[in-house]
């Protein structure tokens, strides 16, 4: 990224980092296609996206949860938004050229990712591999290149921000509790602590995009942008297989919350309690953010229609489209 960004800054007319000065380069498609991999990687690599993303369950799994939170809340989203703000508008030829193999790669991440989240045991790599695919589907959209994806994209990276905290909190509250994140050793949880049940229940179905919640709606607008794209001959196969992340995420998501919270007690959690006071309303909140969000988005359309409408119009698609 930084050998990318410095020879980016030697072409500029005025020796500047300013961002405006990079989005008045006129490189050729050549450079910027070299250009475009040096960045892409870096990015790719934040997000993660796949086959880049293989640090990120490790070090979701080891950290502490609160540097968890940071990482997954806030740290990954700089690598989405480092696309639309960076890759698109100053790179846009080698964006539309590379477009097709980034959402291939997005795209068998989601899957990937999702198919290895049913498999754990453990929560704290279910959540981490539940984020990698969730990622997946925006890079997808970014890359569609549609108003209504990239819209999308900036109200999930929000909505997945707000979302992945809250199952966070709960991982911790749960291994604090009980000395264990192993959905195989828990079971039972809702009979002792519903209060932590019916909270993280509702966080779990907006992770999954059920209608009325914040996510519903950033996927449902990145489908859309995503199948009405038209900058790729195959917009239809990637929404297709886009989609899967909604079916894979259910299963892995209903299946946590039948494990850990349903069924009948253990040696483990046969003397669980509830959740303090504190913990509740921090809860609490992030459930208010989720059903708000979910029920009037329009507050957060209004605040970022004027960006997204600039970055797209950097990148000038149809223009590109009839030259490339």
């Amino acid at each position: 990224m930084l050998v990318g960004l410095l020879y980016l800054y030697s072409q500029t007319p005025d020796n500047s980092f300013s961002i405006e000065s990079f989005y008045n380069l006129k490189l050729t498609v050549k450079t910027q296609s070299w250009l475009f991999w040096l960045l892409f990687i870096a990015f790719a690599i934040k997000m993660p996206v796949f086959p880049f993303h293989t640090w990120q369950p490790d070090t979701y799994e080891q950290a502490p949860t609160a540097a968890t939170m940071v990482l997954s809340g806030v740290m990954v989203k700089m690598g989405v938004f480092a696309v639309i703000r960076w890759l698109l508008p100053v790179l846009p030829a080698a964006s539309y050229s590379w477009g097709d193999v980034v959402m291939s790669l997005a795209v068998i991440g989601i899957v990937y990712a999702s198919i290895i989240a049913i498999r754990q045991d453990d929560l704290k790599r279910l959540v981490a591999y539940s984020s990698i695919a969730h990622v997946g589907v925006m890079v997808v959209a970014i890359f569609a290149e549609t108003k209504s994806g990239m819209q999308g994209v900036m109200i999930q990276m929000f909505s997945h921000g707000i979302n992945i905290i809250g199952l966070w909190i709960v991982v911790e509250l749960i291994e604090r509790q009980f000395g264990t994140r192993k959905l195989s050793e828990l079971g039972g949880i809702a009979q002792k602590a519903p209060a932590l049940s019916i909270l993280l229940v509702i966080v779990a179905l907006a992770n999954i995009s059920l209608p009325l919640t914040n996510a519903f709606i950033g996927e449902f607008l990145m489908f859309n942008g995503i199948f009405t794209s038209e900058v790729t001959r195959y917009n239809v196969v990637f929404t297709v297989v886009a989609a899967l992340s909604i079916i894979l995420s259910a299963v892995y998501i209903l299946n946590m919350i039948r494990k850990v919270f349903f069924g009948s007690t253990n040696q483990v959690t046969e003397f669980a309690t509830d959740i303090r006071m504190n913990e509740k309303f921090s809860l609490v909140v992030i459930v208010a953010i989720i059903i708000f969000l979910g029920i009037y988005p329009q507050p957060f359309f209004d605040l970022t229609d004027e960006f997204v409408d600039s970055i797209l119009k950097q990148a000038d698609i149809t223009h590109l489209i009839s030259k490339l």
